[in-house]
């Protein structure tokens, strides 16, 4: 097969006299004659210097770039934007995170489907860049493979960005003093990279890995190494073999790969996110995926990473230990995960797990599959009264497996915070916060700054969260959210009372508002459902459009 063979897309743009103005344009931005006939690689870069997760994925771009022409394709860099999850947390900016997801989806599917691209390598380095990368590649279905920016390293004494958050309940508790607040922020996020546990991100590069769409390991490199530097330089092989042998994204994100992901996020102990994610993901290539998934594969899979936020260890120790294939391995040789599923190097997963060795002895990391952490799930889709349609909480069993309190009702994060800093929460309290779903808020907000607060100020093992938001994959403790409906909806959520009797069973999977039928309804009949808080922009657009959180809260179902 010849190169000319291989421009699927890009010689509509360049072949022919009447494209000669395309030709001139490109002739500017470094083509050569010979580049014409090469397929034309898009390389979607998310970098950018608002967040230390994408600040150096230039670099590997311009590495990525140099392989795609070295094995006779031609790399044509564009970027993406990326936003901070870090920064924006607690604060009216973080309703546009989830946003971005979409907002990203529609960036490389405009920027690869206008140019003509043959084939897309994206690069992503933070929670929403990555699933919004690998769902515009799907919408455009052409061969593509993504690749992680690595982790980071840890700050002094094993922080990370998670230590600043709870120093400041500890602060506010009494526990950290002014110094040792100053010192944690000053040293916790060192330099480049994902957050360092397995937070959200380390979680959605695991699971994209584990589906296939990245080469084996990506998702378990350190963001400045050369591990990283070498992933980058043999995707340009990788996916002009996608090219000649024609194999794209639904060749590879099936419905047995998505389980085998949703597998490996229980296995590491990964977030809440996750479920959000995947459910996206799923549904933009075909793929039906639901809650119940979650559930019915959650009975069969044990957790086994001691990984932050729950457990001991951050993701660069994970890297040293050899990442998660050696998990990979095993669980392939239990029968837990299906080995005939495609990947990006052209291989099945079982091909490319043959030679990995396992973890060195004595490692306690990963635990071995007769001594899980906990023997199945820590995800846990609850239903009941409280949450007809679903939702999601992420129970270790460190926190213990049900929990029942009176309710103290926030209508925003804002407000739990505070009273969360002002000592207004009290041991045994159920906390609510709602009007924070993907409509009401608009942008389903993350709850890390009170989850953290509560860790921070000693009531982690006190007091339960419970909301129609959603949780950082920094959040730990016995929280609950993706409550669906949510409140905006006319949820039952919308309806409870400060004083209320919650009660949350892991075991049952059951999240219960203690009131009779008819008060609830009594109650639902009464509610008024409030006023949009954007009317204009994107977040306008966004909750005009936007599916449940079941759903994966996604923007394009009813198109």
């Amino acid at each position: 097969m010849t190169n000319k063979d291989l421009r699927k897309y890009s010689k509509i743009m360049v072949d022919g006299v009447a494209q000669a103005p395309s030709r001139a344009m490109l002739r500017a931005v470094g083509f050569k004659d010979e580049d014409f006939n090469k397929p034309q690689i898009g390389i979607a870069s998310t970098w950018s210097m608002v967040t230390p997760c994408n600040m150096h994925i230039n670099k590997l771009a311009e590495d990525v770039n140099r392989s795609t022409d070295a094995a006779g394709g031609k790399g044509i860099i564009y970027s993406c934007m990326t936003i901070s999850d870090g920064i924006s947390m607690g604060t009216e900016g973080m309703k546009y995170s989830l946003v971005s997801r979409e907002v990203i989806a529609d960036e490389l599917e405009t920027v690869s489907g206008c140019m003509g691209h043959d084939a897309i390598i994206a690069i992503g380095g933070c929670d929403k860049n990555m699933p919004g990368l690998l769902m515009g590649m799907a919408r455009l279905n052409r061969p593509s493979l993504f690749i992680y920016g690595g982790t980071i390293q840890p700050g002094p004494n094993h922080t990370n960005i998670i230590s600043v958050f709870e120093a400041v309940g500890g602060h506010a508790a009494g526990t950290v003093s002014d110094i040792e607040l100053k010192q944690i922020e000053d040293t916790a996020i060192p330099g480049p990279g994902s957050c360092g546990g397995m937070y959200t991100a380390n979680t959605m590069a695991s699971a994209i890995e584990a589906i296939g769409m990245s080469l084996p390991n990506s998702s378990a490199q350190d963001a400045i190494s050369q591990e990283k530097t070498d992933d980058c330089l043999h995707a340009g092989a990788a996916i002009m073999t996608l090219i000649e042998r024609d194999i794209k994204p639904s060749d590879i994100m099936t419905h047995a790969a998505f389980e085998n992901a949703i597998k490996v996020v229980i296995a590491l102990g990964g977030s809440t996110n996750a479920v959000l994610h995947l459910l996206a993901m799923a549904h933009t290539i075909g793929v039906e995926l639901e809650l119940d998934d979650f559930t019915r594969i959650g009975r069969q899979i044990p957790m086994l990473a001691d990984l932050k936020p729950s457990g001991k260890y951050l993701m660069s120790e994970l890297i040293k230990i050899g990442g998660i294939q050696p998990l990979m391995k095993m669980m392939l040789e239990a029968g837990m995960l299906d080995g005939g599923c495609m990947t990006v190097t052209s291989k099945t997963l079982a091909e490319n797990l043959a030679d990995v060795a396992p973890y060195p002895e004595g490692q306690d990391i990963i635990r071995p599959l007769d001594n899980p952490i906990k023997p199945d799930s820590h995800l846990v889709i609850l239903r009941g009264n409280l949450a007809p349609a679903g939702a999601v909480a992420k129970i270790t069993g460190k926190e213990g497996l049900a929990f029942s309190g009176n309710a103290r009702v926030f209508e925003s994060e804002e407000e739990c915070l505070k009273g969360v800093l002002d000592g207004t929460v009290v041991k045994g309290d159920v906390l609510v916060i709602r009007y924070e779903g993907p409509k009401g808020a608009p942008g389903m907000r993350e709850m890390l700054s009170p989850t953290a607060a509560i860790m921070g100020a000693g009531l982690g093992n006190d007091v339960a969260l419970i909301t129609d938001g959603r949780f950082s994959g920094g959040s730990h403790g016995f929280v609950v959210g993706h409550v669906t409906p949510e409140a905006i909806e006319g949820g039952p959520i919308a309806i409870v009372e400060t004083g209320d009797k919650i009660s949350i069973d892991a075991e049952t999977n059951e999240v219960k508002l203690e009131l009779s039928d008819e008060e609830i309804a009594q109650r639902l009949s009464k509610w008024e459902k409030p006023a949009p808080r954007y009317t204009r922009g994107v977040l306008a657009k966004y909750a005009a459009m936007v599916t449940s959180a079941s759903e994966g809260a996604v923007t394009d179902k009813y198109i």
